[in-house]
């Protein structure tokens, strides 16, 4: 079955950096369309970045423009996002989703919280 599971969340300083992973599996990894997204106790699910299914397009919510980086090796099944110069605004949990079409997967989620 279709899995995407996150890791790679947790506590860090103002300024400081995390690397998230998503590994999926149970379908065509290289085929999707690969999304970070990140929700904080009373908002609503925000778009953070996109990487399109052979990793040449990327895109970035304004917020995290020139502090946060989304890749992927389709060989590894993995996408990830690398934050850094983080703020406490950042705290979210973290989500990636994986679309295709009408076809769309979502991870548990990570909490990242950014405290001092």
């Amino acid at each position: 079955q279709v899995q995407l599971v996150e890791s790679g969340g947790g506590l860090v300083q103002p300024g400081g950096s995390l690397r998230l992973s998503c590994e999926a599996s149970g379908f065509t990894f290289s085929t999707y369309a690969m999304r970070w997204y990140r929700q904080a106790p009373g908002t609503e699910r925000e778009l953070v970045a996109t990487i399109s299914a052979g990793g040449g397009g990327t895109s970035y919510a304004d917020s995290v423009k020139g502090r946060f980086t989304i890749s992927r090796d389709n060989a590894k099944n993995t996408v990830y996002l690398q934050m850094n110069s983080l703020r406490f605004e950042d705290t979210a949990v973290y989500y990636c989703n994986a679309a295709y079409g009408f076809e769309s997967y979502w991870g548990q989620g990570t909490q990242v919280t950014v405290s001092s």
